[in-house]
């Protein structure tokens, strides 16, 4: 059954393909990011040559991403049936040498960024009494690496955001899901962020090191002829759209999960316990209307 889909952060990337499969497979794709007309005016003209509709939508941005939502239901009579939070950024390094404001700009993108999005599309769900919700968290929100832990601390935040709003929603119909991808080599992993206060890793000595082997690692990893392959995300999500309402899962762990599915499976029971003992097991299921 076609679905309207909204997808965030497609500009390349996980979103870009995954703006691709699902036009492919039938539904209503409305790509967004930043710069249409500008920086990534070619991306949004190729998407747009598929039948992809495009959106300007900056994930920081309370304006944009009001903006966004407006012509988007203009198109759609109002009405919105996915939302794919993918829009992110990665940084590696020591914390210390990350300034506050780059801390700030990532958690603005890869936690405020769900929340603007989230609070835009939800008075319509609300109205229809069904939607689905994905978030594209981590692996790094369930582990945690030497050199990525900021990254990982707002991933974790995203697992937290989810799992709060697949609570809260679940008695309106709304479905809400975290997709966990191990790293893939997409412009997220090849183009890092690094910090801006580099000075500061003096002090370290050989450690800084073992972040440059860790780097490395991966970069071997993604040129092996093994090397796992970003697609796997957007087949993910079109299995994951094709589900019937109240049978999708709460996680999906894609590629490699360095003992993410581990930790999932540990702390699922721990979690459904504490909300059944505070009276609150039914929100743990999704109320099909």
């Amino acid at each position: 059954m076609s679905k309207t889909v909204l997808i965030t952060g497609t500009s390349n990337g996980f979103g870009n393909d995954i703006a691709r499969t699902l036009a492919a497979a039938g539904h209503r794709v409305f790509a967004t990011m930043r710069d249409v007309n500008g920086r990534h005016r070619e991306a949004a003209q190729e998407l747009n040559s598929q039948g992809i509709e495009t959106l300007e939508l900056d994930v920081t941005d309370d304006a944009s991403v009001d903006a966004a939502f407006k012509a988007l239901f203009a198109r759609t009579g109002g009405t919105i049936d996915v939302v794919i939070n993918n829009a992110g950024v990665a940084a590696g390094g020591i914390q210390e040498t990350f300034t506050p404001e780059q801390t700030r700009a990532m958690f603005d993108v890869n936690v405020f960024g769900i929340q603007r999005v989230t609070r835009a599309a939800l008075p319509s769900m609300h109205k229809a009494k069904a939607g689905l919700i994905i978030n594209i968290g981590s692996i790094l929100g369930r582990v945690t690496l030497p050199f990525f832990a900021l990254y990982g601390a707002s991933k974790h935040a995203v697992e937290a955001v989810t799992e709060g709003y697949r609570y809260e929603l679940s008695q309106q119909g709304i479905d809400v899901v975290l997709v966990q991808p191990g790293p893939y080599p997409t412009r997220l992993y090849t183009a890092i962020q690094k910090p801006a206060d580099i000075g500061r890793a003096e002090s370290y000595g050989d450690l800084v090191k073992l972040q440059t082997g860790f780097e490395e690692f991966l970069g071997g990893l993604f040129s092996s002829e093994g090397a796992p392959d970003p697609h796997d995300i957007a087949k993910a999500l079109v299995d994951l759209i094709a589900q019937p309402n109240g049978q999708r899962p709460n996680r999906v762990t894609v590629g490699l999960d360095f003992g993410a599915i581990a930790a999932n499976t540990a702390i699922q029971p721990i979690q459904a316990k504490l909300v059944a003992d505070i009276g609150m097991a039914h929100l743990d299921t999704l109320k099909v209307n």
